[in-house]
């Protein structure tokens, strides 16, 4: 080999963001072991990105193209999804087909559900979730005005702040740090730079659940990814958004917390981390060659850098998108709602008879069941009939693949999918356009008992036909 080429890819880039931070006091419990229903304060803001990606001869109208929105959010329902995006078809034109709503995971921003209005704070949910759709659609169309071409070349860097979370205890399965599961370090970067070799944006894709901060947290809080943002905006002075990998079975090393300098000290970590890589990024549109031999005291290999030829520069402009929704079966095992309304009542009876007995820690037991039965039935009153119609969107830019796709598969999914394309960066987005698919565990941990194969709705046997459909489409985009 006498060249080395950068992984890039040439298209047309436009990038808006705000924070939208929810008002003090509105509800906030995400975990059921929570004490608190409202948020006493914030930590840091949470933000909404948008980011449009058009193929440079891209004609307007067409699907030729991804709108990308990224929020600070631990999930957001399909009532919310939809919404957002017949907000920005109203307000920016932009197909439904080709919006992705992805969010960071961050379970420290707060429940996002209707559902809750009638709960202390969730007064405020409505409003807020209304004025989070509107904002969006202000960034679609405020990021549409900025889209100028760009050159995104992508390197990758290593981080172990992700360690697999899936423990035996020598009694029970627990979801908390396992030393010795596997886990995926990869942090895949994306630098966005102009014409002229400005930097526009850097984007960092890395699997590790947002849970540094947990049910003794009472502040707003986007967890981790926001330090690290704060480290690469202050070294780059250019806005970094966070992308969510593959990361149901992956949390951070310390976490499940109350104190946000756990939170920023995990979110330093990867920023250093993806700061180290992105120093030493290729350049765009440049390649590194070898010029011949330098007679000296050794006989020594000189290297240059020079243009990339003009061929490898028009594939780089290289564009196809497949969007596909395959069906995939549920669980037999699947609980009806009517059974986990019997099991919430009967919770919620042993939860009245602990606190008349003062037996606070049965009591605070039996709310945690009650809130995962309250979740439950709220996952199995929206699944639609039969099938659950699984969707994946995946696009190819030249030399990369970008890959967005429902719920949280294991990390497997794309340690898996980069196995076998290992000569293409493959970004992965999790958690985009609804979490109702829910946790997709390996077939072989099903009937475990494993946190996340307990609540998962779908087949044993879904994350590796998730892993074959993803595959295909990989495959669909790279023959384009």
């Amino acid at each position: 080999m006498t060249t080395i080429q950068p992984k890039q890819s040439t298209c047309r880039f436009g990038l808006a963001r705000r924070d939208i931070t929810p008002p003090i006091g509105m509800y906030h419990r995400m975990w059921g072991a929570a004490k608190h229903d409202r948020s006493t304060g914030v930590h840091r803001p949470l933000l909404a990105s948008v980011m449009i990606f058009q193929e440079i001869n891209n004609e307007p109208g067409t699907l030729a193209m991804q709108v990308v929105v990224a929020v600070d959010h631990c999930v957001l329902d399909q009532r919310e999804i939809d919404g957002i995006k017949a907000q920005i078809e109203l307000s920016a034109g932009f197909s439904p087909d080709c919006v992705l709503v992805t969010c960071s995971h961050t379970h420290a921003a707060g429940l996002m559900n209707r559902d809750r209005t009638e709960l202390p704070g969730g007064e405020m949910l409505p409003q807020y979730l209304d004025g989070l759709h509107k904002t969006i659609a202000e960034l679609a169309a405020e990021a549409g005005s900025k889209v100028q071409d760009v050159t995104i070349t992508y390197t990758e860097g290593t981080c172990d702040l992700a360690q697999h979370r899936d423990f035996w205890d020598g009694e029970q399965w627990v979801c908390g740090l396992n030393p010795q599961g596997e886990t995926d370090d990869t942090v895949l970067l994306a630098r966005v730079t102009t014409a002229n070799d400005d930097l526009v944006a850097t984007i960092v894709n890395y699997a590790c659940h947002p849970t540094t901060l947990a049910w003794d947290n009472t502040l707003v809080s986007p967890d981790y990814p926001g330090a690290m943002r704060e480290v690469i905006e202050q070294a780059t002075g250019v806005p970094c958004v966070f992308m969510q990998g593959a990361s149901g079975d992956l949390g951070p090393k310390e976490g499940l917390v109350g104190d946000v300098a756990v939170a920023d000290r995990n979110g330093q970590q990867l920023g250093y981390a993806a700061l180290s890589a992105l120093i030493a990024f290729p350049t765009a549109n440049q390649e590194y060659r070898y010029r011949g031999p330098v007679v000296s005291g050794a006989t020594i290999g000189e290297w240059e850098h020079t243009p990339l030829p003009a061929e490898t520069r028009a594939a780089s402009e290289s564009w196809a998108v497949v969007r596909e929704n395959t069906p995939i079966r549920y669980r037999a095992e699947l609980p009806s709602l009517e059974e986990v309304e019997v099991d919430r009542a009967q919770y919620e009876q042993d939860e009245t008879t602990a606190l008349e007995s003062g037996n606070e820690d049965r009591a605070s037991d039996c709310r945690a069941l009650i809130e995962r039965c309250t979740r439950l039935e709220s996952r199995l009153a929206t699944l639609p009939a039969e099938a659950y119609p699984y969707r994946m969107v995946t696009w190819r830019m030249g030399d990369a693949v970008w890959l967005a796709m429902q719920g949280e598969p294991y990390n497997v999914f794309q340690r898996e999918l980069r196995r076998r394309f290992p000569e293409t960066p493959i970004i992965v987005a999790t958690v985009a356009d609804s979490w109702g698919a829910s946790y997709l565990p390996p077939r072989e941990l099903y009937g475990s008992g494993i946190y996340q194969e307990s609540i998962a709705v779908l087949e044993a046997g879904c994350l590796e036909q998730v892993i074959e459909q993803a595959e295909r489409q990989v495959r669909a985009c790279m023959k384009c």
